[in-house]
């Protein structure tokens, strides 16, 4: 196909991206990365770019979700228990994983669990036409347009096989696979693991969770330690809560940092004297964290402070840890991903169409929160806690 009816095809079906202007920049990208244009065009050949992506590029969770809210869904009693079940499944492969890169299994497990929720929900938007679209129009262009050569080429190689019955899917942004990865970290990070002579992070558990290890290995993860511990703060506490501004445990314990069930910070924390930053994910009134360097390498893997909160946090639970000790400073928390499903049948009990129950609280699951807030004279924001869910538990 040539570049022209290529670009007619395209630009018929997708009038707000400038195709005209894009499309030769991609293919000049393309060529100078070592994909030809000619199979830079049979790679994106009956790809419309999906447009819906431009809107999300600043709804992400992690930074648009109140943390209670965030953890409560992804740190749940499902997750949790499902988390022990893959790690006494896979325990031979993730042993082996550990001795290659070092990363203990309850942490690749979280990453999994979090990522996609072990491989169930690993994304639903065509790569190719997500990674058009946000490669030309919106923000951050040239990142995006880095990300879909990356892919292509990715194709390209083998390493990655879609067909037009089976495309690649993943998120709006462009990660995908077990674990979503995007593009680029697949080509620099992923690893053939189980010797197949392809590195198929979408199939294969066992390069998906070895791809996991080596990047956060390549992260500086250091093996055997903790990635942060609970803490309280001595009354008053006016210091830095950039977890950035970093100390030896030694000085946090002679500020009066101790263990969070007030007993001091014990031998075996103080005895590298490790250096630690003080994270306060809800401020002073909520829970309190001594964070080391593999909170550091977690927060690489998505660069948000929840993020790295929720895998550590999940690590922990699956080796068999509680929740946080202290409350979060709301009166109306957040939803697990069971009780968010009960929400949604009891909407669709009054009469709200929010389409399939999943725990996944999409628009119209929020047009029917918000029509219920506003009935109940609540300021009808669509958000859901465990206030609403009360009440229409109630019949309020």
């Amino acid at each position: 196909m040539s570049l022209t009816s290529l670009l007619f095809a395209l630009a018929v079906q997708t009038p707000a991206i400038p195709l005209h202007t894009c499309l030769p920049e991609l293919r000049r990208r393309a060529a100078y990365s070592g994909l030809p244009a000619a199979r830079f065009d049979a790679l994106i050949a009956g790809h419309v770019p999906d447009a819906t992506v431009l809107a999300l590029l600043d709804a992400q969770p992690e930074f648009t979700t109140a943390v209670w809210d965030y953890l409560a869904a992804l740190v749940d009693a499902e997750r949790v228990e499902d988390g022990r079940a893959r790690l006494r499944e896979n325990a031979d492969l993730l042993q082996r994983i550990e001795a290659a890169y070092g990363v203990d299994p309850a942490t690749v497990v979280a990453v999994w669990g979090v990522e996609s929720d072990y491989g169930r929900s690993r994304g639903s938007r065509v790569l190719q036409e997500s990674l058009l679209a946000l490669s030309c129009a919106g923000r951050r262009q040239p990142f995006f347009r880095g990300e879909l050569i990356a892919l292509l080429k990715l194709i390209d190689s083998g390493d990655l096989q879609p067909s037009a019955e089976v495309p690649l899917t993943g998120s709006w942004a462009g990660a995908f696979g077990q674990t979503q990865f995007m593009p680029s970290t697949y080509a620099r990070i992923a690893v053939d693991f189980d010797g197949d002579g392809r590195r198929d992070l979408v199939d294969s558990v066992a390069d998906a969770l070895a791809s996991t290890a080596h990047y956060l290995q390549r992260s500086n993860w250091r093996s055997g330690q903790a990635w942060g511990i609970e803490v309280q703060l001595p009354r008053g506490h006016r210091g830095s809560a950039n977890r950035r501004d970093t100390a030896p445990l030694s000085d946090w314990a002679a500020r009066g940092v101790r263990r969070v069930d007030g007993s001091p910070l014990v031998a075996s924390d103080l005895a590298a004297d490790r250096r630690a930053g003080l994270l306060l994910p809800a401020g002073v009134e909520g829970p309190a964290f001594l964070v080391f360097r593999n909170f550091e390498a977690l927060f690489s893997y998505n660069a948000s402070q929840n993020y790295a909160l929720a895998i550590g946090h999940l690590a922990d639970r699956i080796r068999g840890g509680s929740e946080f000790h202290t409350p979060w400073p709301t009166d109306d928390p957040g939803l697990s991903r069971a009780q968010r499903r009960e929400l949604q049948a009891l909407l669709i009990a009054r009469g709200h169409d929010i389409g399939e129950i999943d725990g996944r609280l999409g628009p119209r699951s929020r047009a029917g929160i918000s029509a219920e807030q506003a009935r109940l004279g609540w300021t009808a924001d669509g958000r859901a806690g465990q206030r609403l869910l009360e009440s229409l538990r109630e019949g309020g």
